[in-house]
């Protein structure tokens, strides 16, 4: 059976713009990075399509005592590890958390990695939790991660759904000239993301753009204040009106990111 639309759009957002956060989430928390500082090992997460060059669609990690490499959209033959879901439909139910017979992956693990599958596994319910929270976290530092895993998510996802053909994100990127969109909290640096657009192309950065100034941003004076944007828990206009949300650019564009952010938490959910 085709794939719809929407089963290749949330497949593009899980396995692109998702499944890489796992590096982030690993960097960011000492206590399940380091369960990987002696790993060695390839892992690959795939859903079998027979339409895709290869027979399936993936990504997989290549691991190196405690360094990753993510490597989006591309199959590897012979992962030390391997989550492979029977279809891209599968795959997507079970990253929305409908997990059940119909949508659990087939695990194929050499047996000295095992240790390495278990520790892969902590991160990906780390970023399960992390990603399906409905309220703020209540400590700083889990505040801090999943603002940014969210940046993160949105730019890579808005992204792929350009790259994936998805209309209304063509439609937007087609005729643009060269601009830089941008997320960014106020006095942290380092908890920033951008897309970067011109004439139907489309790449995310993380951090902030350097070349020049963005064409528009979106600012947050603080992680309470992006998260009540980013779960839904803040009107928009109220939050502009507070300044719970700055706007540096011309404020029909935030319509604009505002519908592809609630697009990509649509698709992923």
């Amino acid at each position: 059976m085709a794939l719809t639309k929407e089963d290749l759009y949330s497949c593009k957002i899980f396995l692109n713009a998702a499944l890489p956060l796992a590096k982030v989430i690993a960097a960011d928390i000492p206590k399940l990075g380091n369960k990987f500082n002696r790993t060695h090992a390839v892992i690959q997460v795939s859903a079998l399509d027979p339409d895709a060059p290869g027979g399936k669609r993936a990504t997989h990690f290549v691991i190196n005592s405690g360094e990753w490499l993510v490597h989006t959209d591309r199959i590897t033959k012979d992962p030390h590890i391997e989550l492979e879901f029977k279809s891209v439909p599968a795959l997507n139910q079970f990253f929305k958390g409908k997990i059940g017979p119909a949508t659990l992956p087939k695990f194929h693990v050499k047996v000295k990695k095992f240790p390495d599958f278990l520790a892969f596994m902590q991160v990906l319910l780390k970023m399960a939790s992390l990603l399906g929270a409905t309220d703020a976290p209540e400590d700083e530092a889990t505040k801090k991660l999943l603002v940014k895993c969210y940046f993160y998510l949105i730019t890579s996802g808005i992204s792929q759904l350009n790259k994936a053909g998805h209309e209304g994100v063509v439609n937007w990127t087609k005729p643009s000239p060269d601009r830089v969109y941008a997320l960014a909290v106020d006095g942290h640096d380092d908890i920033s993301a951008y897309i970067r657009i011109k004439a139907g192309k489309s790449k995310a950065g993380r951090g902030n753009y350097k070349r020049a100034l963005p064409f528009f941003k979106m600012r947050f004076p603080d992680y309470d204040c992006a998260l009540g944007i980013l779960l839904q828990k803040d009107d928009l206009l109220e939050a502009l009106k507070a300044k719970r949300l700055i706007l540096d650019g011309a404020p029909e564009f935030a319509g604009q990111i505002g519908n592809f952010m609630m697009e990509v938490a649509a698709l992923a959910k």
